[in-house]
């Protein structure tokens, strides 16, 4: 299938769900499951192009004079994140099938997901700077919707708009970042940008462009500072959670860090921001997470975390950290959307995502606690599943970076407490849910869900037990695909072995393990009277507090603004524009290079002076009989038109002067039948000295302003008619 195809075929099918009946649920479920599936298959069988660092490329004629094509590019990293797209949207357009109730409008929700998984395939695969942004602004636009799906909730709209408002502002410097790239570059093709990385980074503009680039990918993948909008997104369906916020939408950002590695990588700049945004959020992340009492906000504050752990092996410079990350990426998509996928069956059985509530569901529903557990314990780095094997690749790349001292010492002791909480919220997601006795004041008696609603939970939860056993035989080619790309064409030596002995790594999953168990214990009656309404020591830093007052306070400087601006006077307003404009010429002006000009003199006619010198008293005298006598004004007006009309034809130019006298006749007439309706002026009263004064003052600005503007107008037009007349016309006006 061509790549083309591929990309339009979740837009078609996004189409096609959006004109399905309402209750046709079994329909909609179907097509969406198709297109994923189909496309599934599809970039499964491109494998072989791309498996031994292939690329396959498909260029089509879009803008050639701005050097911008629309191209498709797939290399074994963007074959990855595809099978992840479409693979992963398979498995929940079937999960979607059972949770969604029959009276949601089934076929908007699909719409939206098919389109959302074209935006996120689009982006992958795009071989453009501009085309990758154009799918990054679209991600954005339809997880908004997404996440705001149960518009009738307040939760969901402002959960929605708070998502839109940072990945939307993060996508616009994102933009800038690119336009200044393509121009360091000579060209927004990716196979250029991905080549140029010496260029890049030694080049004047790099300080700039980087802070903008990673802006965007940051906000995006809800890295410290930006990560307080993620947990309010889980008012979005958990189908869209178990998607958007795990396997895709909030994985854009470390795919594109990872793309741009090669590019952007290597520098100090690079390695303080990204790691240390990354070490930040895992930590935070982490920490939060333990104290959440809702399931998605404890899986919530998890991705964080866990974003912040690929983050941070992206910025350590090192080859064999981005493996790890490409790595952590892939296992954290499977046993991240089992989870969620399984807090969406306990909700949806129990009616609460309340860990407070929920107490003994193993003895209810034994299959599917059995499933969260496993995928649970993945998440904590137990042995023998996959996130151990990507975590202890993580703990060895902290132990063994070579930086400053305070670096080396920091960083293995912020990776261990990060996986004791890990463990800690592990803990509270499975002993607290699943054991203790049965909870008696629920909702609902919660039972098994419908066999195929648990088949995609059973799907993940096997592939993470079979990474996590097999790993070289199961994972190791197609990571090997996947990070050699990321890093360069040079994959560097790594083992995806079992165990490697006792080392530093493997005493850091111990004391992890270990700590985290303990750190539960400590707090596991705390946290089931639910005395944590918000974590300890970063309670008070709300990052949807700040936004919201941001956001008020911004309003309100708006209206300020507007009282200040949006006057009905059409003097201010008059005075204002003429100001903008007076401003827009000059600040240019301050550093160009222009001069008097050596063009020889026309020598001077008093005649010519004269006209002008009558033409400059009848404009002051139309500008003082304005208020007093309308017909004088006009008059005097007209007479500085046919001012100008005489120096057109004083200058050769018999045209431009023929034109402007019947504009001045036309306009005369048209001014004079405006005076005759306009109503008579009213006698004015004294008025008072300080309306006097103020009125004098007024009047003394818009004289300063009309003398610059003349002033300025005459400067110019004085230095360019003093200048050599160039052969283009084009040229002369330039």
């Amino acid at each position: 299938m061509s790549l083309i195809v591929l990309l339009l075929l979740p837009f078609i099918g996004s189409c096609l769900a959006a004109v399905l009946p309402h209750n046709a649920r079994n329909a909609e479920s179907l097509l969406a499951g198709l297109v994923a599936l189909i496309g599934t298959v599809q970039v499964a069988m491109l494998y072989p192009q791309i498996a031994h660092g292939g690329v396959i490329r498909e260029e089509f004629m879009w803008l050639p004079s701005l050097g911008l094509n629309f191209v498709l590019r797939m290399d074994g990293f963007a074959w990855l994140f595809s099978m992840l797209v479409l693979g992963i949207g398979t498995l929940v357009s079937l999960y979607a099938r059972y949770y969604m109730s029959p009276d949601d409008p089934v076929p908007r929700f699909f719409a939206f997901f098919l389109a959302f998984m074209g935006a996120m395939l689009g982006l992958v695969i795009s071989g453009n700077l501009i085309q990758i942004v154009f799918f990054w602004e679209l991600t954005s636009l339809f997880s908004f919707l997404l996440i705001g799906y149960w518009h009738h909730r307040s939760d969901a709209r402002r959960g929605a708009y708070m998502a839109l408002m940072v990945t939307g502002a993060g996508g616009l410097c994102l933009l800038a970042g690119v336009m200044i790239l393509g121009h360091v570059v000579g060209s927004y093709d990716l196979d250029k940008v991905l080549a140029a990385g010496d260029l890049i980074r030694a080049h004047a503009l790099y300080p700039v462009l980087l802070p903008l680039i990673l802006i965007g990918a940051l906000s995006k993948s809800a890295q410290f500072p930006f990560h307080f909008w993620l947990p309010h997104a889980m008012a979005a369906p958990t189908p869209v959670s178990a998607y958007l916020h795990s396997a895709t939408m909030v994985k854009a950002g470390v795919f594109l860090l990872a793309r741009l590695w090669p590019s952007l990588s290597g520098s100090e700049e690079w390695f303080y921001i990204v790691s240390g945004a990354g070490a930040c959020t895992l930590l935070l992340g982490a920490y939060c997470a333990m104290f959440q009492n809702d399931l998605k906000g404890l899986l919530a504050y998890s991705t964080i975390s866990h974003l912040g752990l690929i983050t941070l092996l992206l910025g350590l410079n090192s080859s064999l950290a981005a493996v790890a990350a490409v790595f952590h990426i892939l296992n954290h998509a499977t046993f991240k959307a089992s989870l969620f996928m399984a807090a969406g069956i306990i909700d949806h059985e129990s009616g609460t995502r309340d860990i407070r509530k929920l107490s003994g569901l193993i003895k209810l529903v034994p299959y599917t606690a059995t499933l969260a557990m496993v995928a649970s314990a993945s998440m904590a780095g137990v042995p023998l599943l996959n996130g151990f094997l990507s975590k202890e690749m993580f703990f060895a790349e902290t132990v063994f970076i070579n930086a400053t001292a305070w670096v080396e010492t920091s960083l293995p002791i912020v990776a261990t407490i990060a996986g004791m909480f890990s463990v800690a919220y592990s803990l509270r997601f499975t002993v607290d849910v699943f054991f203790g006795p049965t909870a008696t004041d629920l909702p609902h008696t919660p039972h098994e869900p419908p066999r195929w609603m648990r088949a995609p939970v059973e799907l993940l939860v096997f592939t993470c037990l079979l990474v996590g056993i097999f790993p070289a035989q199961i994972v190791g080619p197609l990571l090997a695909a996947a990070a050699l790309p990321v890093v360069g064409g040079e994959l560097p030596e790594y083992s995806l072995a079992i165990w490697h002995g006792l080392n530093a790594p493997m005493i850091m999953s111990l004391i992890a393990m270990s700590g985290g168990i303990l750190l539960y214990l400590l707090l596991r009656k705390q946290f089931k009277l639910g005395r944590f309404k918000y974590p300890p020591l970063v309670g008070r830093f709300n990052g949807k507090r700040l936004f919201e007052r941001s956001l008020v306070v911004m309003m309100r400087l708006a209206r300020r603004v507007e009282r200040r601006l949006g006057t009905k006077r059409l003097q201010m307003q008059l005075f204002l524009m003429v100001l903008a404009a007076v401003l827009a010429g000059l600040i240019p002006m301050l550093h160009s290079t222009l001069t008097w000009g050596d063009r020889p003199k026309i020598p001077g006619s008093i005649v010519f002076v004269t006209l002008w010198l009558l033409a400059i008293a009848c404009a002051l005298g139309a500008a003082w009989q304005a208020k007093y006598h309308r017909l004088a004004a006009l008059t005097m007006v007209s007479v500085c038109g046919l001012m100008t009309c005489v120096t057109f034809v004083w200058f050769s130019a018999p045209d431009l002067a023929l034109t402007q006298l019947a504009v001045e006749v036309v306009t005369t007439v048209l001014i004079l039948l405006g005076l005759r309706w306009l109503p008579r002026r009213i006698e004015e009263v004294s008025p008072l000295p300080s309306s006097l004064r103020k009125a004098r003052i007024r009047r003394l600005r818009d004289l300063l302003l009309s003398i610059a503007v003349g002033a300025g107008m005459a400067l110019l037009s004085y230095a360019m008619l003093t200048r050599q007349t160039p052969n283009h016309i084009s040229s002369f006006y330039l």
